[in-house]
């Protein structure tokens, strides 16, 4: 499987639109992310994007779950529009408190944060969990269905 994510400038940099309103320009839109090569059998996906800099210690900018396995994307923009989501699809609280996408927001002076998407192909339509979920039960839960993965990092600091 193989994941790609177009707005990553020069196919590495999140732009300033990804980061949370927080950070100048910042504009909390979501990444568009488009997976290929999707295993048979493959039922839904879960997808993550998750901060692995020491200092962040795997903050959670966005987890979704239940995203139906015929579908190969999600837009740019869509987390937190219900229209927008994949029907069916559940976004989990972020660390920071928020259910849905939360752009990079790094400490200044902490240099680069490599930002790990990840999707996961799932040989179970649904996931039973709730929006409240932890990094750790989501996949906890995942894990034993998944069928496989596929990354695409991307780096932002201010």
């Amino acid at each position: 499987m193989k994941l790609f994510c177009p707005v990553l400038l020069s196919g590495k940099y999140f732009p300033t639109k990804c980061a949370r309103r927080g950070v100048k320009s910042g504009q909390n839109v979501s990444p568009p992310l488009e997976w290929t090569e999707v295993p048979p059998g493959t039922k839904s996906f879960a997808l993550s994007i998750i901060d692995r800099h020491p200092r962040a210690n795997n903050w959670v900018h966005w987890f979704v779950l239940n995203i139906p396995g015929t579908l190969r994307g999600i837009n740019e923009r869509a987390s937190g529009i219900r229209e927008a989501m994949p029907p069916g699809a559940l976004e989990i609280r972020n660390s920071f408190g928020d259910i849905g996408y939360g752009g990079p927001q790094p400490p200044r002076g902490s240099g680069a944060h490599e930002y790990e998407c990840t999707v996961y192909a799932l040989s179970e339509e649904e996931v039973p969990l709730g929006p409240f979920s932890t990094l750790e039960e989501c996949l906890a839960k995942i894990k034993p269905h998944i069928l496989a993965t596929a990354t695409a990092s991307g780096t932002f600091e201010q």
